[in-house]
């Protein structure tokens, strides 16, 4: 495990976790027909969610992204796990924002349809987004921080 863990991405990370944790708070709370409550969580859910892009898309604009560092012969099966947990990632972002505006508009049919699917697949992105997280930081020093193409496709 290296020394001491990189800042953006610590915090990035623990920012979509806390957004699951309040999808999950909500995703209870609106079961208990507390429909204050459940706006309440799910309103930190996406205030937690664009603070992690705003990070993320800003580390790497500015400052690149890190290729995995680990052997040579798991770097397929961890580019394959990160084009999977990415194409959650983005689904569930767009059905987050779909299920926000659903939610606003009092379009409640459509939203109690998307709503529980569309937290499953945040849980898995954030649940991915960790093991990410882990096997650039933590598990394998990361390699070398450049640009995305070259972090995700070696080139």
């Amino acid at each position: 495990m290296p020394d001491t863990l990189p800042i953006l991405p610590t915090i990035s990370t623990s920012f979509i976790v806390l957004s699951a944790v309040f999808v999950a708070v909500g995703w209870y709370l609106i079961r208990q027909k507390r429909v204050q409550d459940h706006q309440k969580m799910m309103m930190f859910a996406a205030i937690f969610a664009v603070l992690f892009f705003i990070i993320y898309a800003s580390r790497t604009i500015f400052v690149g992204n890190t290729a995995f560092g680990g052997p040579d012969n798991i770097k397929i099966y961890y580019t394959i796990f990160l084009v999977f947990h990415v194409t959650l990632a983005t689904v569930g972002a767009v059905l987050g924002i779909i299920m926000l505006v659903t939610g606003f508009k009092d379009n409640l049919e459509r939203h109690r349809k998307l709503g529980p699917t569309t937290s499953l697949i945040w849980f898995f992105t954030a649940i991915t987004g960790v093991a990410v997280y882990l096997l650039l930081y933590v598990i394998y020093h990361g390699g070398e921080t450049t640009s995305v193409i070259k972090a995700i496709l070696g080139f």
